[in-house]
Order: structure tokens, then C-alpha cells, then sequence
């Protein structure tokens, strides 16, 4: 049984539970596991070769978080050829984990965020900018919308159950700004257009080309859309917003993935201590003040002469 045989079984996998993430996963074979893996037999994945595969992603940079979800990918497809009947595998190697550094990096201030907008000037591309900063939606839950999943009327967004990463549904209510992006977006169009459409009416997949233009102009070369998804987690903590709020909004399941987006940046560590500052020098004041006024209240002593007494 060869590696290619067992990636078909697995990408059918995701095809029939409509996951999500095909993509990712069809990626991730394409690009790098069918390169390294594609032309062997299972018999011959050792741990040896595993571990050389690893280190051949690291020589080109590939993050250790990448390298893992690659592996995850494989042992995936090890343990399908392995629960088949009749097995197609029989034995499952040792794979390797790689420790991570899961913060999220990036943050979009609000002076980026008007130059990344005026450096495209297509509707799409400004509504599905503002939404991603807004609501923290990953790319995939925001260029699947339809136009029945927008209540103008209501102002009101729906993502289906089943549409989203973790299949959840949702539902929010626009901004202004959002509204009134969207209703451009969704005018002329029927029910199950497309929400993100281009000037000639195709759907938008990719828009790489206009991000890399975009964030080069706002002075953010190395921007990730999912950057986004951050600066919106961390614009809701600093309105106040509650932490379960904000994860039922970005659709975070768990606190703990919630938590490894590390959502505070310079900015706000900066504000924090500029504030601490300034309490304890109305902290300082104050006490002064109260001694000023402690000295002038205090009774005097009135000395009377004897003389005459």
C-alpha cells in the first residue's frame, strides 16, 4: 500500500464529513507531504524517516506548528489504512511531536487600519476587511456567506451550523459600517449568491494579490488576514466586552485556545502602566493634600500671661 493510496482514503474522509479544513488538508499533501512521502510504501514510513522529513521542513523554514499539523496529517492517514477492513496497514510508527509557540502574532491599530483600506478601493475587499476586524471571523467563515445569511432588514448575520470550523452556528448584529458595506454587497444578487463577489461577478477563493498591496500600504508587510481575527478579540477586551461574549462572537470554543491568542499588545501594556502612573500620583497628591490640611486644622497653642492675674 502506497502513502498516495492512503491520502485518497484520507482527503475522502474530510469530503464526505464536510470538514471544514479540506483545504488546508489538501494543501498540506499537495505541497509537501506527497513530495516527501507520496511515492513509498507504507512499510517503508520509519521513525528515522519521519524525523528527516522534520528536518527537511525546518531547513525551509516551516514553522514547528506547521511541521506538526503535516504529521497529524499523515498519522491520520496511518490510522484510516489501519482501522480499514481489511487493514491496509498494519504497523503505525512512532511520529514525532514538535514543541510550539502558539501566541498569535499581529496586531492592526487603527491608523494601519485606514491605510489598509484606502489602498483597495473594491467594496468586497472593504467589507470583508471590516467584518474580519470587526468579528474575528476566519477567512473560510466569511467567503463562504451567501446572500440569504444577511438580514438588512434585521441587521443581522447568520453563519449556518456546519459552515463554521467547529460547526457551530452563529448569529450577530451588523454595525452601521458593516451594514452599510454589506448592503452593497448583497444588492442585485439572489438568495444563494455569494456574498463576496468581484466587479465581474465571480466569487471571491483568493485575494492574495490585493491583501499583499493592501497591507504593504499600510506599513504592515508581514500582516496575516488571521491577524484580524486577534485585533478583533483584542478590541472587545478593551471595550470591556466579557470573555464569553467575545468567544461565542469569534466563535472560540474552549478559553484555553481563547487564551493562546495573547491578546494584549504594547499598546495596551503601555496604557496599563501610564495609568498606574498617573493613580499613584493622585494617590501622592492626595495624601499630600490631607497632611497640608491635617497641619492647618491642628489647634493652636494660645500662650496667656500671669501678668495681672
Amino acid at each position: 500500500m502506497k502513502i498516495e493510496e492512503l491520502a485518497e482514503d484520507f482527503l475522502r474522509d474530510y469530503r464526505i464529513n464536510e470538514k471544514a479544513s479540506i483545504d488546508d488538508a489538501e494543501a498540506r499533501w499537495r505541497l509537501h507531504i506527497e513530495q516527501f512521502f507520496g511515492s513509498l510504501r507504507a512499510s517503508q514510513v520509519t521513525s528515522d524517516l519521519l524525523n528527516r522529513f522534520v528536518d527537511r521542513r525546518q531547513e525551509e523554514d516551516a514553522a514547528n506548528s506547521t511541521i506538526n499539523r503535516e504529521l497529524a496529517a499523515l498519522k491520520r492517514m496511518f490510522n484510516l489504512g489501519h482501522a480499514a477492513t481489511p487493514p491496509k496497514v498494519f504497523f503505525i510508527p512512532h511520529f514525532p511531536s514538535l514543541a510550539e509557540t502558539n501566541i498569535r502574532q499581529g496586531f492592526l491599530e487603527d491608523a494601519q487600519y485606514e491605510k489598509l483600506l484606502e489602498s483597495c478601493l473594491e467594496i468586497w475587499f472593504q467589507a470583508l476587511v471590516e467584518a474580519g476586524c470587526t468579528y474575528g471571523w476566519r477567512i473560510g467563515e466569511l467567503l463562504k456567506l451567501k446572500a440569504d445569511q444577511i438580514d438588512l432588514e434585521n441587521w443581522v448575520i447568520r453563519l449556518h451550523p456546519g459552515t463554521t470550523k467547529n460547526k457551530d452556528g452563529r448569529e450577530v448584529t451588523m454595525t452601521q459600517t458593516v451594514h452599510d458595506l454589506f448592503e452593497l454587497c448583497v444588492e442585485g444578487k439572489a438568495p444563494e449568491d455569494y456574498l463576496f463577489t468581484r466587479p465581474n461577478g465571480k466569487r471571491v477563493r483568493c485575494f492574495r494579490d490585493a491583501w499583499d498591496k493592501a497591507r504593504t500600504a499600510a506599513g504592515v508587510p508581514g500582516l496575516l488576514f488571521h491577524d484580524l481575527r486577534r485585533t478583533a478579540a483584542r478590541n472587545f477586551r478593551r471595550a470591556g466586552i466579557a470573555e464569553g461574549v467575545i468567544m461565542k462572537i469569534g466563535g472560540w470554543r474552549t478559553r484555553s485556545v481563547f487564551e493562546r491568542y495573547a491578546i494584549v499588545s504594547q499598546n495596551d501594556v503601555e496604557d496599563a502602566l501610564q495609568k498606574l502612573e498617573q493613580r499613584r500620583t493622585l494617590s501622592k497628591q492626595k495624601a499630600s493634600t490631607m497632611r497640608s490640611q491635617s497641619v492647618n486644622d491642628k489647634p493652636k497653642l494660645i500662650l496667656v500671661s500671669s501678668r495681672g492675674a
